[in-house]
């Protein structure tokens, strides 16, 4: 690659990140400067899946909502759910808040945004709306095992009876064989309309937009700050998303897989390095990698390249480097402790685990594509393959005269052949490669060809 052009890129890169340092800067600034704000309502908006995006967002805007005094946090929600170790998480932050909250449920609140509205202390529903359907479900939309709804409808019922709520209902809303009278007959599970949801206490009022939630508040002259995002934080919750993140892995395996295709240091390297940056900056910077994960995932990728480069064959370097570096990935996507996960992120880890064979199986699926038509172009532009012919008779041959004279001779395996290895000859030790099979070390081999640059060799079996 071009030197010169591999440094701008890096410059490029780097500004970009100054850039969106500085903007984040400039944005504390402007929070601190309205810190002294009365009646100040702070809307936090999750109008997207929730996952570790959302529940960073929320993060993030509690803690500007504190920064700035703010008197009433109003979380609008429109999702038809997502994680539930996110959920969660987004669920203890607004139990734990010193702030009031209140959830506008704008037009839907299923499974975990079902989950977020009852852990506020106020719900307002637009005519309309609806939430509940709060089933743990996988990524196929199937009902998980009795235990993932058993810890689903603890939490629920938990979270209801805090915010002196019906604990009932809240169960109803995860577990069909829970009836409620004239409400959620066996085998329903129960989702609430805005009109049943204020009949039954668990919805405040009707609203139309934030403007109306914000008058019944009863707040005086109240001042409504919505969250913004900065650059930098925007892209961080864009690059954690899982289908985001099962893009960044492929783009670290074929950027390896073309880099080992090739000679020197090239353009694929460059992918696979931003790949890998890409993939664990954003993931370290929302709390989810630790250190250990990283280093995991660098000491694989060296074993890998030890196996393919200096030990002969593919055995246990090779082998131990794929499953730390599968093991590095797969586990930074998931709050741990070491390798400990704790049973509510055991869905977390399964995505995670599906996310990553996903993308690998993609990844080499791309890689088949892109080297079949790559290495085998004519296009006079793209100069990753050799499209002349070089016969031998023309003049073209990579075979020394000293190798073709050892055709013929014996020789001892220096080390194992599996199939490749070394062997040694008149006190000089060679590269060489066996027919196909497994050669022992110290076994007599005889030296049958010399092809691509390499001797080939065929154990010399005694017969007593």
């Amino acid at each position: 690659m071009n030197k010169k052009f591999f440094f701008c890129l890096l410059g490029f890169l780097l500004t970009g990140i100054f850039s969106a340092c500085i903007s984040q800067e400039k944005s504390a600034v402007v929070a601190e400067s309205i810190s002294n704000e009365q009646n100040l309502v702070y809307v936090i908006e999750l109008m997207d899946e929730i996952g570790p995006h959302t529940w960073r967002k929320t993060k993030l805007g509690f803690e500007e909502a504190e920064k700035q005094n703010a008197s009433v946090i109003i979380i609008h929600l429109n999702t038809y759910g997502g994680t539930l170790v996110d959920a969660d998480s987004i669920r203890t932050k607004i139990l734990n808040s010193n702030i009031p909250v209140y959830s506008f449920i704008d037009n839907n609140a299923a499974s975990a945004g079902a989950l977020i509205s009852i852990a506020c202390d106020s719900i307002y529903m637009r005519p309309g709306a609806n939430f509940g359907a709060a089933t743990v479900v996988n990524q196929e939309s199937e009902q998980l095992p009795d235990k993932y709804q058993s810890f689903m409808r603890a939490m629920m019922r938990a979270t209801a009876e805090t915010n002196k709520r019906n604990p009932n209902i809240a169960e109803a809303m995860v577990d069909p064989d829970v009836e409620i009278e004239g409400l959620s007959p066996i085998g329903k599970v129960l989702t609430f309309t805005t009109e049943e949801a204020i009949a039954n206490g668990y919805c405040e009022g009707k609203a139309e937009n934030i403007s109306e939630v914000v008058e019944k508040t009863n707040l005086d002259n109240p001042t409504v700050i919505t969250q913004t995002l900065t650059v930098l934080d925007k892209i961080i919750s864009f690059l954690i998303k899982p289908l985001i993140s099962g893009l960044l892995i492929m783009m670290i395996i074929v950027g390896i897989y073309f880099e080992l295709q090739t000679p020197g240091v090239g353009f694929p390297l460059v992918i696979a390095i931003l790949g890998v940056l890409l993939y664990f900056f954003p993931l370290y910077a929302a709390g989810l990698v630790a250190n250990w994960e990283i280093v995991i995932f660098a000491l694989g990728f060296i074993l890998l390249v030890l196996e393919i480069f200096v030990i002969p064959g593919f055995g246990v370097a090779g082998i131990s480097g794929i499953v730390l570096i599968l093991f590095g990935l797969i586990y930074a996507m998931v709050p741990n402790d070491g390798i400990n996960i704790n049973y509510e992120h055991l869905g977390m880890l399964a995505t995670a685990i599906l996310t990553v064979f996903i993308a690998v199986t993609l990844a080499f699926v791309v890689c088949i594509y892109l080297a079949k038509k790559l290495l085998t172009t004519q296009n006079k532009h793209i100069k990753i393959a050799l499209n002349d012919v070089q016969d031998i008779d023309k003049g073209y041959s990579v075979a020394e005269e000293k190798y073709l004279q050892m055709i013929g001779s014996d020789a001892t395996a220096f080390s194992v052949l599996r199939p490749s290895g070394k062997i040694i000859l008149n006190y000089e030790v060679y590269d060489a490669v066996t027919e196909g099979g497994w050669i022992d070390k110290d076994s007599t081999v005889k030296v049958v060809d010399y092809i691509n640059g390499q001797l080939v060799v065929r154990q010399e079996l005694t017969v007593d």
